[in-house]
């Protein structure tokens, strides 16, 4: 009988805690998929891949939902389970509050190395295919980010200035400036212009108008009637770098074995284009993000507990809920503020791996003397 209650409260706390997670990571997620139509409208990518980029970047957002949304899921179930008297049912069974602690202390490890693996892992990885996306993408929807009136350079070594476009697609006053090099650049000016496609390449077609190219030492200059101008294999000026947050945990920790010169240790073959000094506290905060920040999920959960050591019958218990949430929600602030004062020093950031550590045994030998030595005494 008591399985059948450890279940239904899990369970209860299960089903909430993914209903609050995923409601409130698609909202959030709706909210971001808006700005990156920039992809689209500003640089020209393809509507598939702005599909792609857009639900490769939902893990991060679960991640990011997930230490507030199991909070306030163990907190609410708790909550609801002692204003409908369905605790008593556990203490009437001979279920002891402690036992409970010991209980949701396992459940808050699973979800810790579940966070952990979303965050050390899962993330790194799609957020690498999301932007090999870009990478390997090319700029085949030009009409969308030409504006007029405006000096356009989302494509790399191409600045493009149109004076007016119709209805019609059709463009008047042409100004194109393409710069391999410092010495070395083509103007081509046409008073007008459309698009067309062939096959799969997409091209300007010009009209009535002069190419001026200098190649560091001459100058040349012709005039045309009409003249393509190809678009394809254009790159885009959007940075394909690969930051910190996309690199695989492996290669961070490779990195910094690398730059620390720990010698027991050596990862080979890690891929770290910024692996220097200089960024290594950007490599340690990334680490805490994706290993120290989900230690806090005991601690949280911990805190969602304090529920079960007043009854509703007592006076301000409305207050004391309100306040159980405010902890968890300061803690929660905490947990990322942290991350500003992690350094370069593997040492010095010691201190805020032992912080939800202890935590956790704090608030596990708050739970052992309050609910096993003062019953002895009484």
């Amino acid at each position: 009988m008591k399985k059948i209650i450890y279940r239904k409260l899990l369970s209860d706390c299960f089903i909430f805690f993914l209903l609050s997670l995923f409601s409130l990571s698609v909202i959030i997620w709706v909210f971001q998929a808006v700005n990156y139509l920039d992809l689209i409208i500003d640089d020209g990518r393809d509507f598939k891949v702005y599909l792609g980029y857009s639900f490769l970047n939902f893990p991060k957002i679960i991640t990011k939902i997930f230490p507030f949304a199991i909070f306030f899921s163990f907190t609410y179930v708790l909550s609801q389970y002692e204003l409908n008297n369905n605790l008593l049912i556990f203490w009437s069974f001979g279920i002891s509050k402690i036992k409970l602690v010991n209980f949701f202390l396992v459940v808050s490890v699973v979800a810790t190395i579940i966070s952990i693996l979303l965050n050390a892992y899962l993330v790194p990885k799609v957020q690498d295919i999301a932007k090999s996306l870009i990478r390997n993408s090319n700029i085949n929807v030009f009409e969308n980010f030409i504006k007029t009136k405006v000096f356009n350079d989302a494509i790399k070594g191409l600045t493009v200035y149109i004076e007016k476009k119709n209805e019609n697609g059709d463009l008047k006053n042409i100004y194109l400036k393409k710069q391999s090099s410092p010495d070395q650049f083509q103007i081509t000016y046409a008073k007008q212009g459309f698009f067309k496609k062939n096959f799969e390449t997409q091209i300007l077609v010009l009209l009535n108008g002069e190419t001026i190219s200098s190649n560091g030492i001459n100058v040349t200059n012709f005039s045309f009637s009409q003249t393509d101008y190809n678009l394809s294999n254009l790159e885009s000026n959007t940075s394909t770098y690969i930051k910190t947050q996309e690199l695989l945990t492996k290669d961070l920790f490779g990195c910094i074995f690398y730059l620390t010169k720990f010698e027991k240790i050596q990862i080979k073959n890690f891929r770290v284009e910024n692996c220097r000094n200089d960024n290594l506290q950007n490599i340690y905060r990334e680490l805490y993000k994706r290993i120290i920040s989900p230690l806090f999920v005991p601690v949280l959960i911990m805190i969602s507990l304090l529920l079960i050591m007043k009854s509703k019958e007592r006076i301000n218990y409305s207050k004391y809920r309100i306040t159980i949430f405010l902890f968890g929600f300061i803690v929660i602030i905490f947990s990322e503020t942290v991350l500003r004062f992690i350094s370069n020093s593997f040492f010095q950031n010691l201190k805020f791996i032992a912080i939800p550590i202890s935590l956790v045994i704090l608030f596990y030998l708050f739970y052992i003397y309050k609910l096993q030595f003062i019953n002895l005494k009484k």
